[in-house]
């Protein structure tokens, strides 16, 4: 995609909020989502972030003020992902027109208005399928030290994205609790005479900070998209957090990978950042000289040239007695979405290589994203080293891993100069005690 009016980065909007500084929601940005009135019964339908208020897709169709698609005003947004790269774009334009300073739509557009805060969020498509790849090698290499010392990072992760298929029933938008999981947990035979496993809650509890990637029009059964193709089947990202019970995934991950300590929970944020709009922050995808490189069907020059996104990314915890207190949430890590070994498109062109079908709506996940530097990990089983060092919180208390009560909160944001800022706002999940 190339860059076009809407990513001017002089554009300003006559919704105030929407030119500030540090916010998420520029008028370069104009993520969709999914909401309602919060406390209401009125049925969900698409709009637009712009600022610190919520654009109302369905008000706007219904008062004749924009020629925005109906499928934008739907309780999901398949059918608009369905529509591909030409019908997303020309909704971008007639938005950011319509939003700009000085637009005539601006008296009709401004009842068309809700706060952010006073709006309840749904996700923003029916997902059909879900899956998980790997494409950290700086997180596959840390938790496999730690699974596999002897032998960190197996021989086929530097030849083909690696993923596994996740439960799509557990997925929720941000705001999710979820009781800490149970399963079986193994501990070598220090829990029991006999040396068997035993049913217990999650003792370590985890998070993995992602990216997902919503899929638009996809492809046929026993088609692949071509890695020259992928790129315009990608409808836009969000926030991923994909928990994990480590004590259980190391149970169950031989041989078939993970289970029960994957499909609990897994949470993303309300709004979709669109393809388009992260265009001013493609940067060059590398491969390190000596590493093998590409297959072919995995391999382009525009994928070299502009593959990767600088995209940045936070980790934050408050734990409940901080919150009791008033505290602010604490941040853990600091990472960037460029450092990725595979990309975006490496990920559907090697998902659909064998023929396996993508529909509009299906999730992908990037997998934990972390950096070279041990300050820049994605989960806690990397800041603690395994559960052996102590993460110490503000307020003097340390976790392992997570506890009861913890709120993890996600940030994700693009920023450069000469370009807007483009923000995912924030995703939220809280775990809660064990029911059993």
């Amino acid at each position: 995609m190339a860059l076009n009016e809407t990513h001017d980065p002089r554009l300003q909007s006559w919704v105030a909020s929407a030119n500030a500084a540090d916010t998420d929601f520029t008028i370069q940005n104009l993520p969709l989502g999914v909401f309602r009135r919060a406390g209401s019964s009125e049925a969900f339908r698409g709009g637009v972030a712009i600022g610190d208020q919520v654009l109302d897709l369905a008000a706007a169709l219904k008062a004749g003020v924009l020629g925005v698609p109906a499928a934008v005003a739907q309780p999901v947004l398949n059918e608009f992902m369905a529509a591909g790269p030409a019908a997303w774009a020309a909704l971008r334009l007639e938005l950011s027109r319509a939003l700009r300073s000085g637009s005539t739509q601006r008296a009709a557009l401004t009842s068309c208005l809700l706060p952010q805060a006073e709006a309840q969020y749904a996700l923003p498509a029916r997902i059909g399928d879900y899956t998980d790849f790997y494409t950290s090698i700086y997180h596959a290499t840390a938790v496999g030290r730690l699974f596999r010392p002897d032998n960190p990072l197996l021989p086929n992760y530097k030849w083909m994205p690696i993923a596994y298929h996740g439960r799509c029933s557990s997925i929720a938008i941000s705001g999710q609790q979820f009781p800490r999981p149970s399963g079986q947990i193994f501990t070598g035979g220090s829990e029991t005479a006999a040396g068997a496993p035993t049913l217990a809650p999650s003792r370590r509890l985890d998070y993995e900070l992602e990216l997902g990637v919503f899929i638009g029009a996809g492809n046929e059964p026993g088609s692949a998209i071509g890695i020259e193709a992928a790129e315009s089947n990608v409808f836009g990202l969000c926030l991923l957090n994909d928990w994990s019970a480590r004590d259980l995934q190391a149970w169950e991950y031989q041989p078939l990978g993970p289970f029960l300590g994957k499909n609990f929970a897994t949470t993303i944020s309300p709004w979709i950042v669109t393809w388009e709009a992260l265009q001013p922050f493609r940067v060059p995808w590398m491969r390190p000289e000596d590493d093998p490189q590409p297959l072919p069907y995995l391999d382009s020059t525009e994928l070299r040239a502009r593959g990767a996104i600088d995209l940045q990314l936070e980790v934050w915890l408050q734990s409940e007695a901080m919150r009791r207190a008033g505290q602010k949430p604490c941040r853990l890590s600091h990472t960037n979405f460029r450092h990725a070994y595979w990309n975006i498109a490496q990920m559907l062109a090697h998902h659909t290589i064998n023929g396996c079908n993508l529909r509009p709506g299906d999730l992908l996940g990037t997998g934990t994203q972390s950096g070279p530097q041990a300050a820049e990990a994605g989960s806690m089983l990397e800041l603690s080293v395994g559960g052996k060092r102590a993460l110490t919180l503000p307020d003097g208390e340390t976790r392992h891993f997570l506890e009861d009560g913890d709120a993890v909160i996600m940030r994700g944001w693009c920023e450069r100069a000469g370009a807007a800022r483009v923000g995912f706002g924030e995703l939220i999940g809280r775990v809660l005690g064990a029911r059993h």
